[in-house]
């Protein structure tokens, strides 16, 4: 089932918009979370004024595929979303994640306030000082704009077709890695 879309506007709640190459597995990963109220597909960071999926494949509006996460930092801390963002993708390659090839695939943290944009530097910091890969991070950081839901057929994507080719190739695979390094993290069963 897609996550429910319900009401995000709780005054503890806070936001941080992500992009790491398809938004189909960050939304998946990132539901899991315990703390997490909701993650949704969208787009970000472009200057059309109304993307569409296609547009936005084309590479003409200038935004990145994301997911807007809403959470409870009283659960889950935002320098701990960031650790799964960096586990769920490949800062290191510009524009690139595996074959998925284009801007709108880009490595992106679009902040939403000062201390978002302080943490992701600390971290981008503390990771490329650890020598956590092996080739420089070129993930952007800068305010997040212009950011649009993703059409309604992308919420919970994974979640309704498991079995598509791409779920089950490439998603599905790296839910479970990911599962497995952050159990602790997810939400109990229901």
């Amino acid at each position: 089932m897609p996550p429910t879309h319900t009401t995000t506007d709780s005054p503890h709640l806070q936001q941080t918009t992500l992009g790491g190459g398809c938004f189909w597995c960050l939304e998946a990963a990132f539901n899991q979370l315990d703390g997490v109220v909701l993650a949704e597909s969208g787009y970000s960071n472009g200057h059309h004024p109304s993307p569409s999926y296609e547009a936005v494949c084309s590479g003409t509006t200038g935004h990145a595929e994301v997911v807007r996460v809403t959470f409870d930092p009283e659960r889950i801390s935002y320098r701990q979303l960031l650790t799964v963002f960096f586990s769920l993708h490949d800062p290191t390659t510009l524009n690139r994640q595996g074959n998925d090839v284009g801007t709108q695939y880009r490595s992106g943290i679009y902040t939403h306030d000062a201390a978002q944009a302080e943490t992701a530097r600390q971290v981008i910091g503390e990771l490329s000082d650890s020598g956590a890969f092996d080739a420089p991070i070129v993930t952007e950081i800068a305010p997040v704009a212009n950011y649009h839901a993703a059409e309604a057929y992308h919420q919970g994507y994974v979640a309704e077709n498991p079995y598509q080719g791409y779920c089950a190739v490439v998603v599905r695979p790296k839910l479970a890695k990911f599962q497995h390094a952050f159990g602790a993290l997810l939400k109990a069963p229901d």
